[in-house]
């Protein structure tokens, strides 16, 4: 049972928190999702599905910029700080800060990656006003006592610790670093243990005026709240936040030259991350490469690079790519493991599917079957308040428009087999591929790489 059904069993009769937990784990999916724009009396913009059934609404507030605006030498300040923001507010400890929400059956929650800083808020109807002024107390009035600072830096180290010891993470440090050269993309998310532990309170606030600011919110909500309910809420929450914040980053084109870079680590697997250029978001080509990569490498079986890696030859327990479309820079991405003294075989066949991809070898069944697949998942997504709020917002800091979620599956249908063709040759380019492999590979130079 989670912390928000235990209080809300604790403050409902028996019957009634068992029926509203329900609910509110699995809102009715609907054919449609009517999606009403929302811009308050102080000019905050928002997306709103109402839900008055159901006495409970979700609000997800994504700020641009994330772990990119850390200044150079303070990397890990932005995810340091957001890891504050709950650990005390106002006249409220850490402590303090816990109990009220948990009395409230609230969920308050912050969390940063690497292009947005992110609130999420869940509140029963009835509490709706308490838990609001409990998160704005959070992004306008954070303690940073010195206390929750040196606890939550101790963690932040910690998790660094364990990071440098993961083969995966040691993968990604190393690719991003060559993929985008002095961008802030090709600096760890959450710094590195020489930068978090020469963090200061001062750099703390500096993170906070810098990531949270009105001209970088995309907001979602989902629930029992009017449009004029949501507006009002809105300014309460947001209005005195700063009008602006930090400068983001420019564009960065992806820098890695073509080859192979080997770390060593010990164990009886090599780890493989490789990729190239990728394709934005708001490029026209975009809905194709994504129903591409979906039937060539999202790592579910049937797909190509499984079919070819695992099930047919058994290199490997898993296999895949992804479109990694970010705000700032776009990279067309895969990774497998496999045993060291198969590496070597691994690259070089991943080479040869990304020729077969370039070269026109998608079927019209496979198209077909990845159509059915993505058409027929996508309304699983949106189960609840929860996540239709999440998703809201998403589609805000993506770029796409209100209507989107409603003409998105009439998209992936109208992908024909030669828009496929054609965007594969476009995208996919062997010659180009870096890989990084975090191993003891063998077989590279046998395989003439």
């Amino acid at each position: 049972m989670t912390l928000l059904e235990k209080a809300l069993t604790t403050r409902l009769n028996t019957a009634a928190a068992s029926v509203l937990v329900l609910l509110l784990a699995a809102t009715p999916l609907r054919a449609e999702i009517d999606i009403t724009p929302v811009t308050s009396p102080g000019g905050i913009e928002a997306w709103l599905v109402e839900e008055p059934s159901i006495p409970f609404v979700a609000i997800e507030i994504s700020f641009e910029g994330g772990t990119v605006l850390d200044p150079q030498g303070a990397e890990g300040s932005v995810a340091l700080m957001t890891a504050l923001l709950s650990e005390g507010a106002g006249e409220l400890d850490a402590q303090g800060f816990a109990a009220a929400t948990e009395s409230l059956a609230a969920g308050i929650s912050f969390d940063s990656g690497r292009d947005s800083l992110r609130l999420s808020i869940r509140a029963l109807s009835e509490n709706r006003d308490e838990v609001i002024a409990l998160a704005r107390s959070a992004l306008m009035e954070p303690r940073f006592d010195e206390s929750a600072l040196q606890r939550e830096r101790a963690r932040q180290l910690a998790a660094l610790e364990r990071d440098a010891r993961n083969p995966m993470r040691i993968a990604t440090s190393e690719f991003d670093a060559r993929a985008f050269a002095d961008h802030p993309y090709a600096r760890p998310v959450d710094g590195t243990p020489e930068s978090v532990a020469a963090l200061t309170r001062d750099d703390i606030e500096a993170a906070h005026r810098t990531a949270l600011a009105r001209d970088r919110l995309h907001i979602g909500a989902a629930g029992d709240i009017t449009t004029e309910e949501l507006g009002a809420l809105l300014d309460d929450l947001l209005g005195d936040l700063p009008a602006e914040g930090g400068t983001l980053p420019e564009y960065a084109e992806f820098a890695a030259e073509p080859g192979i870079t080997v770390i060593d680590h010990p164990g009886p697997q090599s780890l493989i991350l490789f990729g190239h250029a990728g394709i934005h978001r708001e490029d026209p080509d975009f809905i194709t490469a994504f129903v591409m990569n979906d039937l060539f490498g999202s790592g579910r079986f049937g797909t190509r690079l499984m079919r070819e890696l695992r099930e047919r030859r058994g290199l490997t327990y898993g296999a895949g790519s992804w479109l990694a479309s970010n705000a700032f820079g776009d990279v067309f991405q895969g990774r497998v493991s496999t045993d060291n003294a198969r590496a070597g075989e691994v690259v070089a066949l991943l080479r040869e599917e990304w020729a077969w991809l370039a070269g026109g070898g998608v079927s019209a069944e496979e198209l077909e079957s990845a159509q059915t697949y993505l058409t027929g998942a996508y309304p699983l997504r949106f189960e609840g308040n929860a996540s239709i709020a999440r998703i809201l917002a998403s589609m805000q800091l993506q770029g796409f428009d209100i209507d989107y979620v409603n003409r998105r599956n009439d998209l992936v249908r109208a992908v024909t087999l030669e828009d496929i063709h054609r965007v594969a040759a476009r995208l996919a380019d062997p010659e180009a591929l870096h890989f990084v492999i975090v191993g003891r590979p063998e077989g590279l130079e046998e395989a003439g790489l």
